[in-house]
């Protein structure tokens, strides 16, 4: 995968993108464990959600957020969002000559090495479940566990939602979880990278006997151990009054910028809409 690529500028920025929010929760674990890195973020806000969209669909849509990220010349594409990391992840490997990670290995790695019963649940939308990358990637890893997954497609417009702290929110997430803590799970893979945002919910309802795997925390880990290997780290600081994280949506910007500054505590204050079907 890292064969036959021009070495990029290891001063130029990180491109994340998720199909809304979600994936600020990976830009924050970037920022807090690489702070000289530059980041362009593009939050796929007019055809959000992709949990329920076919895989021709999403893929065609990831391509298109590729290739305007590529226009900041950045050094390394983060696929901040599950669903996009399973159905699109094989092609846009094949098309890119710059380091690219996604969220489902890193959460898939982790999960196995904390598991003490072997068995994993796995909470995401319906396309990422669907997919069975998580079951994939976790089987390669050890034949011997067993994943559960669950779908359940009604977390990420809640979050979007702001509902985060909410008898609602508390209501569904004891619906979907039930069944997981009646077959025993150890191990739970928050499979979508909004679900962070709801963490203490969930947590609170399996229980502390059962380990949360946050694939955005891990993500970012393994970013940084990947830039490190390919002598791509930010060596630069950035200056005072540069434009350090940048931040692009295909729809509502006012609305994303109020949400990611209840939740990433750097200061966003604007967000630029573009027409993403333009590339």
């Amino acid at each position: 995968m890292e064969m036959n690529r021009k070495q990029p500028d290891k001063n130029a920025p990180i491109g994340v993108f998720d199909s809304g929010v979600g994936g600020l929760t990976v830009a924050r674990e970037i920022m807090r464990q690489m702070p000289n890195e530059k980041i362009i973020y593009f939050g796929d806000t007019a055809r959000v959600p992709y949990g329920s969209k076919s895989q021709e669909t999403i893929t065609r849509y990831s391509e298109q957020i590729v290739r305007f990220l590529r226009t900041f010349q950045v050094k390394t594409i983060v696929v901040a969002c599950n669903t996009a990391s399973a159905y699109a992840m094989d092609t846009l490997e094949k098309h890119i000559d710059i380091p690219i990670i996604g969220v489902i290995r890193p959460g898939a790695r982790v999960a196995v090495e904390v598991t003490r019963n072997g068995r994993i649940g796995v909470i995401a939308t319906e396309a990422t479940i669907a997919s069975q990358m998580y079951t994939k990637y976790i089987k390669e890893l050890n034949k011997d566990v067993t994943i559960y997954g669950k779908a359940c497609p009604l977390f990420v417009p809640l979050v979007e939602e702001g509902l985060l702290q909410d008898p609602v929110t508390d209501e569904i997430a004891r619906r979907y979880l039930t069944e997981l803590i009646d077959i025993d799970i150890d191990t739970l893979i928050l499979g979508c990278t909004h679900y962070p945002l709801i963490r203490s919910t969930l947590g609170r309802i399996v229980g502390e006997k059962v380990r949360l795997v946050n694939p955005a925390y891990e993500t970012a880990l393994e970013l940084k151990e990947m830039l490190g290997r390919l002598d791509l780290l930010g060596d630069e600081p950035p200056g005072l009054g540069s434009n350090q994280y940048r931040f692009y949506v295909s729809d509502m910007a006012e609305k994303f910028v109020r949400f990611a500054n209840s939740i990433i505590k750097y200061g966003i204050l604007s967000a630029k809409a573009v027409n993403i079907e333009d590339y």
